[in-house]
């Protein structure tokens, strides 16, 4: 009897395990249609325990990770990301399963950061604002040549709609799917970066 429920125990676990999904190489518009949604190949790696939102109302450090936004994996549905967020989330799809973004109820009108949804699934963060820092230390307003000695394995890439503005594409360093995208202007300066996995991280326009 005790080998037979050990069994079932191990089989359990194994079952449970996330599974690795490679990231594209280069950022893509929206597809016309639905994308499936994407799972997360590891959790995150931030303490259950840890405070994920500061005293300004925003994410606070170290919230935001490869993995997903605290105990809240990438793949996980919108409940797990507004038990995480501990506060109030609003948005909504205009159509069953459609990409639209779940941002702090009562924010400002400015957008500052959002997490996007698709497929009924949490798979990316985005931040416009220089008082949330990314995982590594990077954040808006820091010039290139700083965010490349943070991420030297940074991959550039031409940016769609700036002259000189670029692309750089950083991977989970402990090879999850997990992907951290900067935005940079022409004089080389951070205007907005994300975290996420694939294809969502490279939608170019976010949700529109």
């Amino acid at each position: 009897m005790r080998r037979a429920i050990l069994a079932l125990v191990v089989t359990a676990v194994a079952a449970c395990q996330p599974r690795d999904a490679d990231a594209p190489t280069a950022p893509v518009d929206n597809p016309a249609q639905d994308v499936p949604p994407a799972t997360a190949p590891r959790r995150p790696t931030t303490s259950a325990a840890a405070p994920r939102v500061d005293e300004a109302g925003l994410p606070a450090a170290g919230a935001i990770g490869f993995g997903g936004f605290g105990p809240a994996a990438f793949g996980a549905d919108p409940e797990a990301l507004r038990m995480a967020w501990g506060k109030e989330l609003e948005g909504q799809p205009q159509e069953p399963g459609g990409c639209h973004y779940l941002v702090p109820a009562g924010g400002p009108e400015v957008f500052r950061f959002g997490f996007m949804i698709e497929g009924g699934r949490f798979v990316r963060v985005d931040v416009d604002t220089a008082d949330v820092t990314a995982s590594g230390g990077g954040r808006v307003g820091m010039p290139r040549t700083e965010l490349l000695r943070l991420y030297p394995e940074a991959e550039a890439q031409p940016h769609k709609y700036v002259d000189g503005g670029q692309y750089l594409r950083i991977r989970d360093p402990q090879g999850g799917a997990g992907v951290l995208l900067f935005e940079t202007d022409a004089q080389g300066r951070v205007t907005r970066w994300r975290l996420g996995v694939p294809p969502q991280i490279d939608y170019v326009e976010g949700c529109s």
